[in-house]
């Protein structure tokens, strides 16, 4: 399939048209043609190579609602004109213990990322959403449900099921109390999310800026980091915090904000984080945690909930030519809270 994209081909190159294959069908394929794609922060991190990993050229993207144009011969589960969705990952071993249970993102022989991965068979470069059209396994195809606004849907794939998965894994529910650090991509989901679950949720952020942002968004309150009489008030308050900081940061200041048995689970910064002393951790029998995306049939579940509850991103629609300026304001933080390219503005060329 002759398709075009948008790549970066080396760290320091915008991103730019990128004419390329998809690979012919599979018996265990679904085609689609990519309607939106949302823009993670981990797109911008693996175009620029900052965690080191990137192969060039890159095509990001791996928050993905599109519509089936073709099916393998064994397909079963969808059909031309279904509207679906593809997230982080689209292959996996499909055997280990992992897998077997439905957590396809912990594969012990690693699951295939959407972008930035080689495909299990070929070896081939994987490309992302950033693209027109895309060629998936359908075991990691979902379904989205009648109800959700395609429009606003893709940054569920990441960001929703980032955050729904560790509140699912601590049974997050009603009565369950909620801290959220950081309020950007990932973190307003979480308090859209906990919320949802009937959790009370209180944003702790460094001052009282986003009280009105936090509040619209479905929290109960907001705790103000940098007061010191606040955070003392707030000791022992909280069953889970949901950090969703994506930069590197002190994760000591929290842990007095845990009730005994609590967890602060991290979401958001991939790399190192400061020395944690342990006193905490030991005397309230606290532990410190992180997770990653969810499996296919929790992928599955978030949407289906976010469907039934009315739960969205908040998104700022863009075209495919404006990735780059997208890319200078998240670094920025200049966006509430998430892009979502219109593919339509991407023109698919006639094949040569």
């Amino acid at each position: 399939m002759y398709t075009i994209g948008y790549a970066a081909q080396r760290p320091d190159a915008p991103l730019a048209p990128f004419p390329f294959e998809r690979r012919e069908l599979r018996s265990n394929d679904v085609a689609m043609e990519i309607l939106y794609c949302g823009v993670c922060h981990s797109d911008l991190h693996q175009a620029r190579d900052d965690w080191g990993i990137s192969r060039y050229p890159i095509v990001p993207g791996h928050e993905i609602v599109g519509r089936v144009t073709a099916i393998g011969s064994q397909v079963k589960r969808y059909k031309v004109g279904d509207a679906v969705a593809v997230g982080c990952m689209v292959d996996s071993c499909q055997q280990c213990d992992q897998c077997r249970k439905g957590e396809e993102q912990l594969c012990r022989e690693t699951n295939t990322q959407t972008y930035n991965g080689l495909d299990r068979i070929t070896k081939t470069p994987t490309y992302g959403g950033y693209s027109k059209h895309l060629v998936v396994r359908e075991e990691f195809v979902l379904r989205v449900p009648d109800g959700l606004d395609l429009a606003k849907a893709a940054p569920l794939l990441c960001a929703g099921i980032t955050t729904y998965s560790p509140l699912r894994t601590w049974n997050v529910g009603p009565g369950s109390r909620v801290a959220v650090l950081g309020l950007g991509g990932l973190g307003h989901m979480a308090v859209k999310l906990a919320a949802g679950m009937g959790a009370d949720v209180t944003v702790v952020s460094r001052s009282a800026d986003k009280l009105a942002d936090a509040l619209a968004l479905g929290a109960d309150k907001l705790l103000v980091s940098a007061d010191a009489k606040a955070m003392a008030s707030a000791r022992s308050s909280f069953d889970l915090i949901i950090d969703t900081i994506p930069v590197r940061h002190d994760v000591s200041p929290y842990m007095a904000l845990l009730d005994i048995d609590a967890t602060p689970v991290i979401v958001g910064q991939v790399g190192p984080i400061d020395e944690q002393q342990t006193v905490p951790l030991i005397l309230g029998r606290r532990r410190l945690a992180g997770s990653p995306i969810g499996g296919i049939a929790q992928t599955q579940e978030m949407l289906d909930f976010c469907a039934k509850k009315n739960i969205l991103p908040d998104c700022e629609m863009i075209r495919m030519e404006q990735i780059n300026e997208a890319f200078e304001r998240m670094e920025r933080s200049d966006v509430r809270y998430r892009f979502v390219i219109d593919m339509a503005s991407l023109q698919a060329p006639a094949k040569v």
